[in-house]
């Protein structure tokens, strides 16, 4: 009997070491499983779409987020109460992970009303194809404000974003031009932030057009010509002064200043002739 016993317990034993095994060797099996399928889904996930037109802006959020911080405590404290983090967020919600060609005014609303601030009356300056030069003005007279001396509009000034249905949500190497798709992030942002500095225009607005161009210095397709001048409110706004601005080589205006400082050897820009100078 005894005899008997100790070789039932042996028996005991090793169907137990054999039932732990088994259940070791399922456990490394799964775990291998796991890591190949895994692996596997990364390889097969999609690849970014692609587009005509520059990606992504490197570091976006350090960007934002900065020129946000600089514009509400160095350049205007009185907008010191913004949340700056917030708005980085509202603004990466309206585009990361979703198809590029299907953004929509509603995506940017939360953004339009955490970024937005009153514009003084007489300030506003709206323009159209004199990029530059309107910026340039701005810089040295601090009497008015363009879109881009908003805090809307300097947070996203040369600044480019996309986003893509597969991770990492931002597609940093192209984002689509405006003749790709209507409905991509930046040409939605840009009406918006239009629209909305449009409706805050109050008092004598100005308008900075280009003369010398060859379509002509109105252009019902610019976003002056589409959005914002739709969008100014009759009984805000007493006049509209507009400046149409020659080339340098064209009539005389108030900012051909500014031009000479660029150009000092156009002939525009001399104050003395040869003939008129004193021997």
């Amino acid at each position: 009997m005894p005899l008997q016993q100790g070789s039932a317990r042996a028996r005991q034993r090793t169907v137990l070491l054999v039932g732990i095994a088994v259940l070791l060797a399922a456990l490394v099996l799964a775990v291998v499983l796991a890591s190949l399928l895994t692996h596997g889904r990364h390889e097969v996930s999609p690849q970014m779409l692609k587009w005509k037109d520059r990606g992504t802006t490197k570091n976006l959020q350090e960007v934002i987020v900065g020129r946000c911080y600089n514009y509400i405590t160095a350049q205007h404290p009185e907008l010191g109460d913004k949340d700056c983090l917030k708005i980085w967020e509202s603004l990466k919600d309206a585009f990361i992970y979703k198809n590029p060609c299907n953004i929509t005014p509603e995506d940017y609303q939360p953004l339009m009303e955490l970024a937005s601030h009153p514009i003084p009356c007489n300030k506003s300056l709206f323009w159209s194809k004199t990029n530059d030069l309107v910026h340039r003005y701005t810089k040295s007279n601090q009497n008015f404000l363009t879109l881009e001396d908003t805090l809307l509009g300097y947070m996203a000034d040369r600044v480019s974003w996309c986003g893509d249905p597969s991770a990492p949500g931002i597609n940093y190497e192209s984002c689509p031009k405006r003749n790709e798709c209507e409905s991509n992030p930046g040409s939605v942002f840009w009406k918006m932030a239009s629209k909305m500095f449009a409706e805050a225009a109050c008092g004598v607005v100005q308008v900075m057009l280009n003369g010398s161009v060859e379509a002509g210095a109105f252009r019902s397709s610019s976003i002056f010509g589409s959005i914002e001048i739709f969008n100014l409110d009759p009984d805000k706004v007493t006049e509209v002064h507009i400046w149409l601005m020659q080339n340098i080589g064209g009539p005389q205006r108030p900012v051909q200043l500014l031009q000479c400082v660029h150009n000092p050897d156009h002939t525009d820009c001399r104050l003395c002739t040869n003939s008129s100078a004193i021997p």
